[in-house]
């Protein structure tokens, strides 16, 4: 069972879409997704190690094609985003797994460790933040919406949700633009196209500054826990600086930092070379 298969399941009332592939039996490897994409960003990976692992890649509520349920209906904050990912894996029946982490993933599934570290058998983070040596000063405009919330810092970063800003993720610090399908940020563009979203992005930009105030909680996991960790990070990342990755081995000692020639959606370029390190990582420590 390597083929990919498309499925949703009801998670307390939300309707959450996921992509799976490989045996069920293998090790199992819990994808999640960042900013403005979706599990579509996976769709290179998947294939390369579906032989070898479970992969499991959820659309965040409010992404992809999960439910979006309105703002009056649903508290679009990263507290509960994890909650329904965290519920996922136990109506899946995962158990143990390995995390990839990218962008807002990343404190979806730092949340889901530290609140059960027994679950985590190992960590991969892709442009996947916990360290303000991280935030790059890209950040400032949102950091300002955090310290006063008004309409008018509001509006200052709407700009982020713009077609515009999607394509120039996608693109910034990729040295060939040409190996940029324009599927991925085109299909981006289409979900925050909806109605309703550009607001519940905002929101969970001002509910960012909650995973900022986690950061120290998160690094006494990894301090505690020493969960294997392979950092594999696109170094021109306009968001999530290099220094970011590097801080890791703070914690984790013996944490694998890798850099790769690119940007933020490092898979958009990169797929083959993460895909044989996450193989190497994993195997070589017969995890997850």
């Amino acid at each position: 069972m390597d083929g990919i298969t498309y499925r949703t399941v009801d998670v307390d009332g939300v309707e959450v879409f996921y992509r799976e592939a490989g045996s069920p039996d293998a090790p199992t490897l819990l994808l999640l997704h960042g900013f403005p994409s979706s599990s579509h960003m996976f769709r290179n990976l998947i294939p390369l190690l579906a032989d070898q692992f479970h992969l499991v890649a959820p659309d965040l509520p409010g992404f992809g094609r999960s439910d979006m349920p309105t703002r009056e209906n649903f508290s679009y904050t990263f507290e509960h985003l994890t909650d329904v990912i965290e519920r996922l894996t136990e109506i899946l029946q995962l158990g143990r797994f390995a995390m990839y982490v990218f962008d807002y993933g990343a404190p979806v599934g730092f949340r889901i460790a530290t609140r059960h570290p027994e679950r985590i058998s190992a960590i991969v983070t892709q442009n996947g933040n916990a360290y303000t040596d991280g935030l790059s000063d890209n950040w400032d405009p949102v950091q300002a919406y955090w310290q006063e919330p008004s309409a008018a810092n509001r509006d200052a970063i709407r700009t982020l949700v713009q077609p515009e800003t999607t394509i120039w993720q996608y693109q910034h610090g990729v040295p060939d633009e040409t190996r940029i399908s324009p599927d991925g940020y085109g299909l981006d563009n289409h979900y925050l196209a909806r109605a309703g979203a550009e607001e519940i992005q905002l929101d969970l930009f001002l509910d960012y500054a909650t995973n900022v105030a986690l950061y120290p909680a998160f690094q006494e996991y990894f301090r505690t826990s020493r969960p294997p960790l392979l950092a594999v990070w696109g170094r021109n990342d306009p968001f999530f600086l290099p220094a970011g990755a590097e801080a890791f081995q703070r914690d984790i000692p013996d944490a694998d930092v890798r850099f790769l020639d690119t940007g933020h959606f490092a898979l958009e370029t990169h797929a083959e070379e993460i895909a044989a390190a996450i193989r190497e990582f994993l195997t070589a420590r017969s995890l997850p």
